[in-house]
């Protein structure tokens, strides 16, 4: 049987149903406050809903029994300054304690970590597997939570543990609504006037799930693979999503002083409404980062064919129009 942790997560709801649809009957886990994603409402026979937070390691060890391959794409995210320690410490725990029970039984593991756990290529260059993220001067507690749920991972490797890690680029889909990815689909969609320098790589949820099945039914283990399908500017990321909702694209360069002025001011709003800033330092310094990957590792490994990412975009717009 197939465990997937995370299942009630945009990416992991997509595995569920990529799994379901082939054939599988899958167990998933949940936090007990968590609801069932609306994706997987039509699929409640072929599921098996369990209640294990990543931390609980009594009850996550029950949701083992009886399971031959686990694909753990349970996480915390935030980008609040607050959430940075105990997000470190849950996410970081919470593999562990899913490494060690899977090394202990001899369960197979696909892990999903982030392109935020990658380190910087040098000027021109494509960032492969092999760049790895300088924790010392990495601000940004999500990917040190990634990097080090990572590190879990290969001293579970080290000690016997049968795994595959995946890092997927800036996740893209219908399902997520107006969350993670689909909060720019709406921002462009209201009239955002601003573009940033940066770039980053994108790719097709289904694309990702798609990755990660055919590498747990492969022989490969003890790898990393980027996952993504095709490198953005953000300027042609915005541009495009612009044209697909038929208003004017951003048509101002936001240069990256600017951007360190709206961070600021989105802290001191923040601060005295009590809410969340719309922008923090760390995601207003990746909006002006070139970040271009290369995806022929995977490719190579599973002869994937990515889907466009136009075609994803068309998709999106079309959902929220």
């Amino acid at each position: 049987m197939i465990l997937i942790t995370g299942a009630t997560g945009f990416l992991g709801a997509e595995l569920a149903k990529l799994l379901v649809n082939s054939g599988q009957h899958i167990r998933c886990t949940k936090r007990s406050n968590s609801r069932i994603p609306a994706l997987l409402i039509p699929y409640q026979t072929q599921i098996e809903w369990v209640d294990a937070d990543m931390m609980d390691i009594f009850a996550l060890a029950d949701a083992l029994e009886g399971i031959k391959q686990v694909y753990h794409c349970a996480a915390w995210v935030s980008l609040k300054q607050v959430d940075k320690d105990p997000m470190i410490n849950t996410n970081v725990t919470g593999t562990a304690n899913v490494v060690n029970l899977c090394a202990e039984r001899g369960i197979r593991m696909v892990h999903v970590s982030s392109i935020a756990a990658i380190g910087i290529a040098k000027p021109g260059e494509l960032i492969t597997e092999n760049h790895h993220l300088e924790q010392s001067t990495e601000h940004d507690g999500y990917a040190i939570s990634k990097l080090e749920s990572e590190m879990e991972v290969w001293r579970g490797i080290a000690e016997g543990l049968d795994a595959v890690i995946v890092n997927p680029s800036l996740i893209l889909g219908v399902s997520a609504g107006t969350s993670g990815t689909g909060a720019l689909f709406q921002t462009v969609r209201k009239g955002l006037k601003y573009y940033t320098g940066g770039s980053g790589g994108f790719v097709d949820v289904v694309d990702v799930a798609k990755c990660m099945v055919a590498l747990m039914n492969s022989d490969i283990t003890a790898e990393r693979y980027i996952i993504s399908a095709e490198n953005y500017t953000y300027q042609a990321m915005t541009t495009e999503i612009a044209h697909n909702f038929g208003i004017k694209p951003p048509a101002k360069f936001a240069k990256p002083w600017m951007m360190g002025l709206a961070w600021r001011g989105a802290a001191i709003i923040a601060t005295l409404t009590g809410g969340s800033p719309a922008i923090d330092k760390v995601s207003a310094r990746a909006a002006s980062e070139v970040r271009n990957f290369d995806n022929s590792k995977i490719k190579a490994a599973i002869n994937i064919e990515f889907k466009p990412v136009s075609e994803t975009i068309a998709e999106v717009c079309k959902a929220l129009a």
